[in-house]
């Protein structure tokens, strides 16, 4: 009989017979500071960059670009088979928070508004979303954030209730 394993990379293994599960799927998530409040000063968003990075790395949560303005952050990475949308956010959210906080990075604290934004990413649209991200303080001399995510929630049909 079979086994059958999901959320490896291992691949299929001829003495366990065990079929192993390859999954990517790219995501562009997008979350906000608590009430919009503009709080991440350009010094303030690298050294919060650079953690988020290397935290999601320690969770095997791989990020191909982050980037973001004053009041949030846009963020492309890839899930696999064993993680959740919810459960990646939540990692990356709230342990930026904690560590930002813990080392007064910023003041007042780094609070995150609890709605964020994520949708799936086709792999021939990556570089677009790339672009798109780096660009961020640029595009938001032209569109406030608020705009950029209703226009989102409009554009990709979301339901605000989930």
């Amino acid at each position: 009989m079979e086994s059958i394993k999901v959320g490896t990379r291992s691949g299929f293994s001829p003495e366990s017979k065990e079929i192993m599960s390859y999954v990517k799927l790219w995501i562009h998530a997008v979350w906000g500071t608590k009430n919009h409040e503009r709080i991440l000063s350009k010094d303030v968003r690298h050294k919060l960059f650079q953690h988020i990075r290397e935290n999601a790395k320690e969770k095997q949560i791989y990020i191909d670009f982050v980037n973001g303005d004053m009041e949030h952050i846009h963020c492309l990475l890839t899930l696999n088979a064993d993680m959740t949308i919810a459960k990646v956010i939540q990692l990356i959210k709230g342990e930026a928070a904690y560590w930002a906080n813990k080392n007064l990075l910023l003041k007042p604290k780094l609070e995150w508004a609890d709605e964020y934004f994520a949708v799936s990413i086709s792999e021939s649209m990556l570089n677009k979303v790339r672009d798109y991200i780096k660009n961020q303080e640029e595009h938001h001399k032209k569109m406030t954030f608020k705009v950029e995510y209703e226009k989102f929630i409009k554009m990709y049909g979301i339901n605000h209730h989930g």
